[in-house]
């Protein structure tokens, strides 16, 4: 019943973020923004999405440690919680964290078939079979389209979808719809890119690149006080 009424209330959906609406497999979506604005948070909303599905989650992470990306998901249920005035979610927390798998790397050992190697062990294991991926802190700054093609063959492979976060910076914004340089070559990768805009004290999250709509969402912003997304 929790789980229910929290996708119900999810504020995502107000703008149609539901992950397994609009990304099939083999889909990438990307969440940009500049340093300290909360892409971080923003993926872990959209994790917390999945495991509510009873989704298997895969969140990679090339900066943080286990231990800190853990952190990540505890407080950013604990304030879904608090916003929707849940008590006891401890029963909910342990009913959907072990559909949740961190893993690590460091950013310049990360590659796509070191990846799948780790994939297949999980899998042939019958460990951990992921139906999501996040991957946080992959470099956009260089020419990496031959590994992302690479990366959505492998996804597509086993029937996933993909999210990341892509850091800006302020002067490598680009025309008029804010498309970063390091993204233009790579939008025909992308079903979905949202970017986070500081908008005086508020953060405002815009698309950038969607998939044709049925209709009109409402613009939705990140607040700085909870890190959660609200309409």
């Amino acid at each position: 019943m929790l789980k229910k009424e929290l996708l119900f209330r999810n504020p995502l959906k107000l703008m149609e973020i539901e992950t397994e609406d609009v990304l099939q497999s083999g889909g990438f979506g990307a969440v940009l923004a500049r340093s300290g604005l909360g892409k971080t948070a923003i993926l872990v909303q959209l994790a917390m999405d999945g495991l509510l599905r009873n989704k298997n989650v895969l969140h990679i992470s090339l900066n943080d440690s286990v231990k800190k990306v853990c952190l990540w998901y505890e407080e950013v249920f604990r304030n879904i919680a608090d916003q929707n005035n849940i008590n006891q979610i401890e029963h909910l927390w342990e009913a959907i964290v072990h559909h949740r798998l961190i893993m690590t790397f460091k950013v310049d050992t990360f590659s796509v078939p070191k990846l799948e190697e780790r994939l297949n062990d999980l899998v042939e294991q019958n460990i951990f079979l992921p139906q999501v991926v996040l991957i946080d802190g992959l470099p956009f700054d260089k020419d990496i389209r031959e590994s992302l093609t690479e990366l959505k063959k492998l996804v597509e492979s086993h029937s996933m979808y993909v999210w990341f976060t892509v850091k800006t910076h302020r002067n490598n914004e680009h025309g008029s719809d804010g498309m970063p340089e390091s993204l233009l070559h790579l939008t025909d990768l992308f079903d979905v890119i949202v970017q986070l805009q500081p908008k005086g004290k508020e953060i405002h999250v815009k698309k950038l690149k969607e998939k044709p709509l049925a209709c009109d969402h409402h613009e939705l912003i990140l607040d700085p006080s909870t890190m959660l997304v609200k309409g």
